[in-house]
This record gives C-alpha cells, sequence and structure tokens, in this order.
C-alpha cells in the first residue's frame, strides 16, 4: 500500500490552456485534496480508470490533483453547448440524480450552466452517448490511450441518485477495453472509490483485460465484477493506515 498526501505536490493536469489552469486555481478552495491511497501500484499511462461519480467531487479530485494526464468521459449534452447542457444539468443532474426540485433546478442552472459550459470546455472531455454514435467514443479514448493518457469512466447507474453503494455499471468501459485488446492493447484497467466525507481516494491494483476473460466472462460479468470491488473500495477502513503514514511522514 502506498499513501500519498500530496506534500509539496501542486498535482493536477498540466496539459490544459492557460486560462482553464487559473480557473482551477479559484476551484481548489472549494475541492481539498484528497490522500490518494493505492492498494497496488500508481496511475501509469494508457490506461483505464473505472470510479464512482459523487457528483462533481470525484472528476474534479482527479482534475485538480491527479498528475497523470486523463480524459475523461462526459454525457454529450455536457459536451454540445449551453442549450443542451441546461436542459441536463436542470432535469437529469439536479433533479433526478440530486434529487433538487425541478424549478429550483431550472432556476439554479440559469446561472450554473453558463460557468458549467465554460468549465467543461476546459477539460476536454470525450463525449459519450447511447447510439451508433458511440463509435465516436470509442474511436476518441482508442486515440488517446495511445498517446499515453489514462481514460477515465465513471460508469455508474445513478437512476436513483449518487448512492455509497453503487447499484450498477453501464458496459461502455468494457466495450472499450475489449476493443483495444482485439486490437493488440491489453490496457490495465484500475477501480478506483472517491470517498467524499473522508477526503480519501482508493485505488485498487490494475487488472488487465486479458486477466478478466481469462475465464470467459461476459461483458455483463466484467462489469459485475469491477462494480462489486468497487464498492469493496468504499466500504475499507483506511484511517489507521492513513493516520500511521502520516506520522511517519512527519517524523522525517
Amino acid at each position: 500500500m502506498t499513501i500519498d498526501f500530496g506534500k509539496g505536490n501542486a498535482g493536477g493536469q498540466k496539459n490544459r490552456k492557460l486560462w482553464f489552469k487559473m480557473l482551477k486555481k479559484l476551484m481548489v478552495g472549494r475541492y481539498k485534496r484528497p490522500v490518494f491511497v493505492y492498494l497496488g501500484e500508481g496511475f501509469g499511462e494508457g490506461s483505464i480508470i473505472v470510479s464512482n461519480h459523487e457528483g462533481t467531487d470525484a472528476p474534479l479530485s482527479l482534475e485538480l490533483y491527479c498528475d497523470q494526464p486523463l480524459r475523461m468521459w462526459g454525457a454529450h449534452e455536457m459536451n454540445s453547448g449551453l442549450v443542451p447542457m441546461y436542459k441536463y444539468q436542470s432535469e437529469i443532474y439536479f433533479h433526478k440524480r440530486k434529487h433538487w426540485n425541478i424549478h429550483l433546478a431550472r432556476t439554479f442552472c440559469l446561472i450554473a450552466s453558463p460557468l458549467t459550459n465554460m468549465f467543461y470546455k476546459g477539460l476536454n472531455l470525450i463525449s459519450t452517448y447511447k447510439d451508433a454514435r458511440f463509435k465516436r467514443t470509442i474511436r476518441e479514448s482508442l486515440e488517446a490511450l495511445r498517446q499515453g493518457e489514462n481514460v477515465v469512466v465513471f460508469p455508474e447507474k445513478a437512476e436513483n441518485g449518487y448512492l455509497p453503494e453503487l447499484e450498477g455499471f453501464f458496459l461502455g468501459f468494457v466495450v472499450l477495453a475489449e476493443v483495444c485488446y482485439k486490437k493488440g492493447m491489453d490496457v490495465p484497467i484500475y477501480v478506483t472509490y472517491f470517498k467524499k466525507k473522508e477526503l480519501q481516494y482508493v485505488v485498487d491494483a490494475p487488472v488487465r483485460y486479458s486477466e478478466l476473460i481469462r475465464d470467459g466472462a461476459t461483458r455483463e460479468e466484467i462489469a459485475k465484477r469491477l462494480l462489486d470491488r468497487c464498492n469493496e473500495l468504499g466500504r475499507m477502513n483506511l484511517d489507521a493506515d492513513i493516520e500511521a503514514a502520516e506520522r511517519e511522514l512527519e517524523a522525517v
């Protein structure tokens, strides 16, 4: 186990435009740096990272504090301009997933959506789709992986909101790993879990796609296995390990 407190390291994504880097500095006060707990090796390059969502907290914790190059998947509505974003944010994100009153959500998003639209332009998201356009997602993700970037996917089924115990995973990231494998890329997959209350980002040891299909597992079975592991990470009590590591660091 390796515990990263980020001492003396600002972290965050480096391959962003200057205006976006300046904008992110304003967000550090809202999104505190989590402790990254690596149960195996740290993030490498050209991998798939699977995480719970926790609203905006998990994505922005990675954007602000993860040093390895990242490209995140995001709903195409959040990456297609102001009007689609407003509709998605007010009706899907805040109303259905965060359980806000619909009128409050629509009013709030009159202010929030223009700001979010500007921020998402800086994130350089890979848009995801629920139809044949998903081929674009795969194509863009393959190119990112080949360039050494890590593709981050938040696949949880959140019809009932963002819950501590995830209810299901969509299969898109498994399809991506499968396509990579067919093209000679046996990508490592990191299952992670962001614990918002504890400010801990737990990162499991990577598993290769070839290991997941060794016993003939289907896409659904692979997704279920990684979902179960993600929930296991969320239930781990790592406070004692983190406190011991912090005392050791202070003693140096």
